[in-house]
């Protein structure tokens, strides 16, 4: 009687290629936190190889991760498996990973040890927060719509009210109280219309976008005070794109004033552009996407407008309207792209994401 072929999972050799065939990041540990084996998955996500890991203690190598070694240890003291979801992992001076992390106790004949599974919550993140600015676009754009309808309605009758009582006064010092009404009325208009973002269609051309950060570095320069400064860092390999560039122009300028009037009292603002290869931008791989930093050195952006920095009338800056940063992500949406908070404390950033 045949007993068939053997199965060959019974070699080691055969599961450790299964192990490290996985995109799950695999780290097994001993009872002493030492290092016995990391995956593939494993190697790429921690930045080590696993013949330089093994055989270190995990507290030593990642050093740092006071949380994830306490979670560590619990598990090995009461059995009990340990799941966490987006936990900051210190991989390095200065560098960090954000995962999902599930660890489990293994009971071997050689002891006690931990099996760490580890997933890169990034791309996840980086997914959600996409959903959130594109649905905060949205209601961006009806607000301002209903306010605008709302403002300009009664603002008309107004002004015009204000002109036929001008006609009915003979006294100029009364004619000036309807001079203030009327402008006064002209200036909200003009506001209302900033919300809505210019009327005019899309007038895409091939264009380097390196011309229209250059210009908008000159029109920073003019306006900047002279303690603040204005740092070129480009990217010469980025090719041309599709562009309306007055629109793209008024955009980018919008994100500049911002920053310039943050550091009012001096500071830094780098102006760098990047290609990204092979990125995913409103729910589409690109195979490449134009990345448009500014960077400035300021105080960052307070933490109670930071979820909603992309509506309308939303600021944390004295005397600022809330409509710059609501009409540069109508703009960039217009052509496809998107821009992100992607440092809000010190040094903040935002970041123009433009496929090309």
């Amino acid at each position: 009687m045949s007993s068939g072929p053997p199965d060959r999972y019974d070699n080691p050799a055969e599961l450790s290629s299964v192990i490290d065939a996985l995109s799950t990041a695999i780290v097994v540990l001993d009872a002493q936190l030492t290092i016995r084996h990391l995956n593939t998955a494993a190697e790429s996500l921690l930045g080590v190889s696993n013949a330089r890991a093994k055989g270190g203690n995990t507290t030593e190598r990642f050093p740092g991760n006071d949380d994830y070694e306490a979670e560590l240890r619990r598990v090995l003291a009461d059995g009990n498996p340990s799941v966490r979801r987006e936990m900051t992992l210190h991989i390095a001076p200065g560098e960090t990973r954000i995962v999902d992390c599930r660890v489990s106790l293994m009971e071997r004949a050689e002891g006690r040890e931990l099996l760490v599974e580890m997933l890169d919550a990034e791309p996840r993140l980086h997914i959600n927060r996409e959903i959130a600015l594109l649905a905060q676009q949205s209601v961006s754009r009806n607000i301002s719509r209903q306010l605008a309808h709302e403002i300009k309605n009664p603002l008309s009758g107004l002004r015009g009210a204000a002109q036929l009582l001008q006609r009915e006064l003979d006294s100029a010092e009364l004619q000036e109280y309807t001079h203030v009404i009327i402008s006064e009325a002209d200036r909200l208009a003009k506001l209302v219309d900033s919300m809505l973002g210019p009327h005019q269609p899309v007038k895409k051309r091939a264009i380097n976008v390196h011309q229209i950060v250059d210009r908008v570095h000159k029109l920073l320069i003019a306006e900047a005070s002279p303690s603040i400064n204005i740092i070129e860092d480009y990217d010469p390999s980025l090719p041309d794109l599709s562009l309306d560039a007055d629109l793209i122009t008024q955009a980018l300028l919008n994100i500049g004033r911002n920053a310039i009037q943050i550091l009012n009292a001096g500071g830094t603002l780098r102006l760098r552009t990047r290609a990204e290869t092979q990125y995913q931008l409103r729910g589409k791989r690109h195979p490449l996407v134009a990345r448009i930093d500014f960077e400035d050195d300021g105080p960052g952006v307070a933490e109670e407008v930071r979820e909603t920095l992309f509506y309308p009338l939303i600021t944390a800056r004295t005397g600022g309207t809330g409509l710059g940063l609501a009409l540069a992500q109508d703009l960039i949406n217009r052509h496809e792209g998107l821009i992100q908070l992607r440092s809000a404390s010190a040094p903040t950033i935002f970041s123009i994401y433009l496929p090309a």
